[in-house]
């Protein structure tokens, strides 16, 4: 009858012990501070620290000073590309509120020397690649024919020269348009009546018809070289 009323006893007392021992973890939060650095004695920032029984997680700083909350008995691991993993591992009868510990991370990289890639074997490789003809492409040929007809027209254009006497009348022809329309609008020949009257009387006589060079000799001078030819027997 006595072990029955003490098993009623316990029944009833454990949930507030469990809640009691649940408090009393979650009032034992630590904070976990430290400087990590590499094995050269610099800090390395932005390393990732994280708790293995709270799961949370934090990042160095560019100092190297890392903060995160913890528990005792918890296990603190530090991740960082191009470092070996680090852990904290805080001892379980630790009973401070805050917990300092500095850490040094191993480099996890190898230096290797500077390796130099070629598309070519040797250097008689490379000589037949550069040296050998290829066919030029349709654009281009296109390209250097546009340029020559440029540079044609503008050779052409600086060879022109004009006489005096053509570059006088053609000054003295703008200079008196200018006077003529002073303070209008300039002439347009396609709208003046003696223009076009001047055009069709030079069609009548002539104006556009093909012209015998005068370097080719009349038809007297060759008539008087037939004569001239002519022996008297």
């Amino acid at each position: 009858m006595l072990n029955r009323y003490l098993l009623i006893v316990i029944i009833a007392f454990l949930p507030l012990y469990i809640v009691t021992g649940q408090v009393t973890e979650k009032q034992r939060v630590i904070q976990v501070t430290g400087i990590i650095n590499d094995e050269e004695s610099n800090p390395v920032p932005g390393v990732s620290v994280i708790s293995q029984k709270l799961r949370r997680g934090s990042i160095s700083e560019l100092s190297g000073i890392f903060n995160i909350l913890s528990l005792p008995g918890d296990t603190i691991w530090l991740t960082a590309l191009g470092y070996k993993n680090g852990s904290i591992v805080i001892p379980s009868q630790f009973d401070g509120k805050q917990f300092t510990k500095d850490i040094t991370l191993s480099n996890d990289t190898i230096a290797i020397k500077d390796v130099v890639i070629l598309p070519w074997k040797t250097y008689e490789e490379f000589k037949r690649e550069v040296l050998a003809e290829r066919p030029i492409k349709q654009e281009i040929l296109n390209m250097y024919e546009n340029i020559a007809s440029i540079q044609q027209s503008i050779n052409s254009t600086a060879n022109y020269r004009s006489s005096p006497e053509a570059g006088f009348r053609m000054a003295m022809q703008q200079n008196a348009d200018a006077l003529y329309s002073r303070g209008q609008s300039p002439v347009n020949n396609l709208l003046n009546p003696f223009a076009w009257a001047k055009f069709f009387s030079g069609l009548k006589n002539g104006l556009l018809k093909n012209q015998k060079s005068s370097t080719q000799p009349s038809t007297k001078a060759k008539v008087k070289k037939k004569k001239k030819s002519v022996k008297v027997e």
